[in-house]
């Protein structure tokens, strides 16, 4: 049943044992403020260096993509970067740049056989992104996904503060 495929929690994602922890990234990959910062900072100098080596193949990471690295020292064994788009008023194709962040994340999941997978709020800090629009993107594109793939098995949202935690329970009818 997809109800039981969906979590929601409030808390903070670096401290979460799942398969994969998703990262709100910046396109260069090498940590910044909010979550990001906060992954980089738990997950240590592995991390970072996976991220250069990635950055060094393709460039930078453009909105939407995503690619997977090592979890370091966090309780998570694999990191997803993804970048969201910056809100630029919706005109600038964020809705559909947004929803390729978590498919493509969950793309990556299911390609390496990752059963749980936990996602902060992407794009709705410093992206400014709309809280409402962009958890409704989120759990919409989640179901999609998860009512056509059998993995990951998992899909938890972790929401650090309570408004968004309060959006996102709304939606899921929690």
């Amino acid at each position: 049943m997809l109800k039981n495929r969906i979590e929601l929690v409030q808390g903070d994602i670096t401290k979460f044992g799942v398969d994969a922890i998703v990262n709100a990234a910046n396109s260069s990959l090498m940590g910044g403020g909010g979550v990001d910062g906060a992954i980089h900072r738990a997950a240590g100098p592995k991390l970072h260096e996976e991220c250069m080596e990635i950055i060094k193949k393709i460039g930078r990471c453009p909105a939407g993509e995503a690619v997977i690295t090592c979890g370091g020292k966090l309780p998570a064994k694999y990191v997803i970067h993804t970048v969201g788009p910056v809100w630029h008023g919706g005109h600038k194709n964020e809705p559909e740049l947004l929803e390729n962040t978590y498919k493509n994340s969950l793309e990556l999941a299911k390609e390496h056989k990752l059963q749980s997978v936990a996602f902060p709020n992407i794009s709705t800090g410093i992206y400014s992104y709309p809280k409402g629009e962009a958890a409704e993107v989120a759990v919409s594109t989640a179901k999609n996904f998860l009512g056509q793939n059998e993995i990951p098995e998992k899909v938890i949202f972790v929401c650090y503060d309570l408004e968004n935690y309060s959006i996102y329970k709304r939606l899921l009818n929690l």
